[in-house]
């Protein structure tokens, strides 16, 4: 997916999301830079809007999409018990040939990161790594 649909997904959350607004208004705005550090910043900016802040796929863009995301807390339980890591990976960096994904619905944030970071390999996987550790937070016990 390209940047354009990120920003729109960014969109839904500046426009309504966190101001707990139920209708989603979609307008185009540039992807917000966050921190590379922060899991949780990225979590609320980049999938949250789809995923829901709580990971259960009912965020506010998730009626406009195609196919239903994800329920980012169940991974653990579909995966008999082990955090799937590596596949979590795949498909931030668009590596993956998920099913889901083949639409291209959700954006490749291996790309964004990569554009927003300067070409920082480092600084992508930096991102890549944080934000999996808290979709690993959001696990259902």
């Amino acid at each position: 997916m390209n940047t354009r649909f990120a920003a729109i997904m960014l969109a839904l959350l500046i426009s309504g999301y966190l101001a707990g607004q139920t209708s989603p208004q979609i307008k185009k705005t540039p992807v917000q830079k966050t921190s590379p550090a922060s899991g949780l910043e990225m979590y609320t900016q980049y999938c949250a809007p789809c995923h829901g802040k709580d990971g259960k796929g009912k965020g506010p863009a998730a009626v406009a999409l195609k196919t239903a995301p994800t329920d980012l807390t169940a991974l653990t339980a579909r995966n008999k018990g082990a955090f799937p890591d590596f596949r979590i990976a795949q498909v931030i960096e668009g590596s993956d040939n998920l099913a889901a994904h083949g639409s291209q619905e959700m954006p490749i944030w291996g790309q964004i990161f990569h554009q927003m970071d300067g070409s920082s390999p480092d600084t992508s996987k930096l991102r890549i790594a944080n934000l999996i550790s808290h979709i690993k937070t959001l696990q259902a016990k």
